[in-house]
């Protein structure tokens, strides 16, 4: 942990207790990361300047240890609460400006040894265990350069599609500005049988019984446009086989011959 040396030596007078120890731990991976100390307390002091060391006073409070921090880039402020309860450290860590919080909770005697306080060397233990706590528990966390990170893929993304896009939109069957297919004119008296010899060419004239597209001609006929009473506009694509289910045309003169009575039924000899 180079560079803690020194700054541990710069603040032995102010450690009396284990927890005084990890705080200056703690410090320095912050420092590690980025950010400088702005002074204790929740409040801002008069001339505050950014500093790798530990501010005056920082070990008052043995039981609620108040850190502010501050990132070299002045993107990010930090919030650092070291709460001990029992034997272990809360570390309670909130960014200011986006109102994130990360927390930890660190047993004191995992990487401190309290008989050494007085010899560097001797006094931190799992230093790397250390790191990593406070790398994944709260600079992870807190950190922004990871969530633009995660952005960037779906803005690009999102950059290849339309602004109009809208996934639940259905598309059209047509597209815009398509001419639409010429069908081959239904009475003409070469074209039966050609949609069977051809069924990939679009022509008419199969040996499926189609009374609108057959040789007799029936005008005003057009099921794409609509069967009043039956089907509405659009129903029947333009061009489409259509079986009627009905009579077509309306005022249709005459009883329907499903209503007369068959021949002699009322003669009980038949």
């Amino acid at each position: 942990m180079a560079g803690l040396e020194p700054l541990y030596a710069l603040a032995r007078a102010a450690i009396s207790r284990p927890q005084d120890a990890l705080i200056c731990g703690v410090h320095w991976e912050l420092v590690r990361h980025g950010y400088r100390c702005l002074g204790a307390g929740d409040q801002p002091g008069p001339d505050e300047k950014k500093s790798e060391l530990l501010p005056s006073g920082w070990e008052a409070n043995k039981e609620v240890y108040t850190l502010r921090y501050k990132s070299t880039d002045d993107a990010r402020e930090l919030l650092l609460k070291a709460i001990m309860v029992e034997d272990s450290m809360i570390l309670n860590v909130m960014d200011r400006s986006s109102q994130k919080v990360a927390d930890v909770t660190l047993a004191v005697a995992d990487y401190i040894n309290p008989e050494h306080l007085d010899d560097f060397h001797k006094v931190y233990k799992n230093t790397e265990e250390l790191r990593t706590r406070i790398a994944s528990g709260i600079i992870a966390p807190l950190s922004g350069p990871a969530e633009k990170a995660k952005k960037e893929p779906e803005a690009e993304k999102d950059a290849d599609l339309p602004r109009d896009y809208d996934p639940l939109r259905v598309p059209p069957r047509q597209p815009p500005g398509a001419r639409a297919p010429s069908w081959p004119s239904p009475l003409s008296p070469f074209a039966v049988g050609g949609e069977d010899l051809d069924p990939l060419g679009g022509r008419s004239g199969g040996m499926i019984m189609d009374p609108l597209r057959s040789s007799f001609p029936r005008p005003g006929i057009d099921p794409s446009s609509g069967i009043p009473g039956r089907l509405p506009p659009g129903a029947v694509p333009p061009g489409a086989r259509f079986d009627p289910f009905g009579p077509l045309g309306a005022g249709r003169s005459g009883p329907d011959p499903d209503h007369l009575p068959p021949p002699g039924y009322d003669d009980m000899f038949m």
